[in-house]
């Protein structure tokens, strides 16, 4: 029996095929830390009019992991919308970050910042704590 099956393992009722669009969106992420600093460079002057008091935020990271976080939701299933589960979806997107972070040290111009990794917690945890806040009101809904 699979660690991952739907009787026992670490998440209930786990489904690889859930984990799609997470693994593709992983890709993704890859694929835009793989550019070089001067080419992601030229999009921010765009996010930075629309929110100019972010100056030292970085909105493509923030809703990379956001997204990151909703496909991992995704594919956790009815177990995202717990406390536990919300937790270990922050946790996987936080060590993705840590991987992201390192691997943009072998890109031409670019750097490991500790920052860019608290935009990616930032993010996850903003999409958890919107998952956990639909839980929140569908439990009112129903008692109501």
């Amino acid at each position: 029996m699979s660690l991952f099956s739907k009787r026992r393992g670490l998440i209930p009722g786990f489904r690889w095929r859930r984990c799609v669009p997470a693994v593709v969106w992983m890709a993704v992420i890859f694929a835009l830390s793989s550019r070089s600093g001067g080419q992601l460079n030229e999009w921010l002057p765009f996010f930075r009019g629309i929110f100019p008091g972010l100056q030292s935020f970085d909105p493509m990271h923030y809703a990379a992991y956001f997204i990151l976080a909703l496909t991992v939701a995704y594919a956790f299933g009815a177990y995202a919308f717990t406390l536990k589960g919300c937790l270990w979806n922050v946790a996987l997107c936080v060590i993705y970050g840590l991987s992201d972070e390192w691997h943009q040290a072998f890109v031409p111009n670019r750097s490991p910042d500790p920052l860019d990794l608290w935009h990616d917690a930032v993010g996850a945890v903003s999409a958890c704590a919107i998952l956990l806040l639909i839980k929140l009101f569908r439990q009112r809904n129903r008692s109501a």
